[in-house]
């Protein structure tokens, strides 16, 4: 047995960090491109850039995988579970560029893509994304996805923490397939009550948004999926260290799931890909990370400074993309250049990178900043009081 949890060095192994690095920068591309297709745009950028959406489920597994790891590697090390801070690293991290957008979007009506925004109270408590109605909201609908890894982020550790309480012990390891099965039955109620009788009527489309893609309830797969990989990797190491020889063998297998998805999910509204297809997307993603992270994976392996600084904008890009867009499209729009040509395509990817590097460096660097000179303070408090 392995006594350091594997999530311990995924936060220290530059490779680990390298292999998920190009996860990350490949999730924002994919969200990137798919939302470009809302916009003027190339005719080539509209037809191959379909699958585009599953970025968000990238990202779900992502986050499942390295939150759950993080707290699941103290329980490893029979630590507590540091509730205080970890709520702080969150908000710290996650509170203030968000925020800063939605003043934004609120202040300025100008940089919104569409009209009208949500209630603002719906950014500010992250519940965008439950029944949201995309005929009635079109501005800013991008944060549902940000509102499920909040809700997230809040009950995965009260959830946790209700574990140790009840002394549930390895039955936990339970919760998971239940939940799997949950997201099953709660879709196909909705496809069958909610979505099918709505489609001859004026398509479903908006209605399948609202009760299927959107909700927290029905897009668990990809965190349930982080989790698992998490779980595995730290209380059972024995088995990451036989995957640790067979990281391409995961990566290839998770690339041919993924592909299969591509096809099942070529129209996501159906029943099929409504009720089978996020979990396959889930799991083909789940096992590109597991590769990602064993020492024989090419992605392991390779370092490219590319995408390690785009998956450090990552979040930034996500937040600011669509203004930039907007405003890049109209600007230059009246200087001539065509908005569904190449040239506007390549501004638009350049003014979200600097619309990406402005909030980066003048609102989350200083805030990131702050929040490690209170955990310093903390820290330094906390072992005066034990030496005392």
């Amino acid at each position: 047995m392995n006594p350091t949890p594997v999530t311990n060095q995924i936060a220290t192994d530059s490779h680990k960090l390298a292999g998920l690095d190009h996860l990350r920068a490949l999730a924002i591309t994919l969200v990137f491109f798919f939302h470009y297709r809302l916009f003027g745009h190339p005719d080539w950028e509209g037809q191959i850039c379909g699958f585009g959406w599953t970025g968000v489920d990238l990202f779900f597994v992502l986050s499942g995988f390295l939150i759950a790891g993080q707290l699941f590697a103290r329980i490893a090390s029979d630590k507590p579970i540091l509730y205080k801070e970890y709520f702080l690293k969150r908000v710290f991290r996650i509170l203030p560029a968000y925020f800063t957008v939605v003043v934004l979007y609120e202040l300025f009506p100008a940089l919104r893509e569409a009209n009208p925004p949500a209630h603002v109270w719906r950014y500010l408590t992250f519940t965008l994304n439950i029944w949201l109605n995309r005929d009635v909201c079109k501005t800013f609908t991008h944060a549902w996805s940000l509102c499920v890894e909040e809700q997230f982020y809040l009950i995965l550790p009260i959830i946790i923490l209700l574990y140790g309480y009840f002394k549930i012990g390895k039955k936990a390891a339970y919760i998971i397939p239940v939940l799997f099965v949950a997201g099953f039955v709660v879709r196909i109620w909705s496809w069958n009550t909610l979505v099918s009788p709505q489609i001859p009527i004026n398509g479903g489309n908006t209605v399948w948004l609202k009760y299927i893609y959107y909700p927290t309830y029905t897009r668990l797969d990809g965190l349930l999926t982080g989790v698992t990989i998490a779980g595995l990797f730290t209380f059972y190491p024995a088995i990451k260290q036989r995957l640790d020889k067979y990281g391409n063998v995961l990566l290839i297998a998770g690339i041919a799931l993924l592909t299969y998805s591509w096809f099942l999910c070529a129209n996501q509204s159906t029943f099929s890909a409504s009720v089978f297809g996020f979990p396959l997307v889930s799991f083909g993603y789940g096992l590109v990370v597991a590769g990602a992270v064993c020492p024989s994976c090419i992605l392991y392996k390779f370092k490219s400074k590319v995408t390690e600084r785009l998956a450090t904008l990552s979040y930034s890009i996500y937040l600011i993309h669509k203004i930039m867009l907007h405003i890049s499209q109209l600007i230059f729009g009246q200087l001539g250049i065509d908005k569904n040509g190449n040239a506007m395509f390549i501004i638009g990817i350049i003014s979200s990178i600097a619309g990406a590097l402005l909030l980066r460096y003048l609102v989350e660097m200083p805030f990131l900043k702050m929040r490690d000179i209170i955990l310093l303070r903390w820290r330094q408090k906390n072992t005066i009081s034990f030496a005392k």
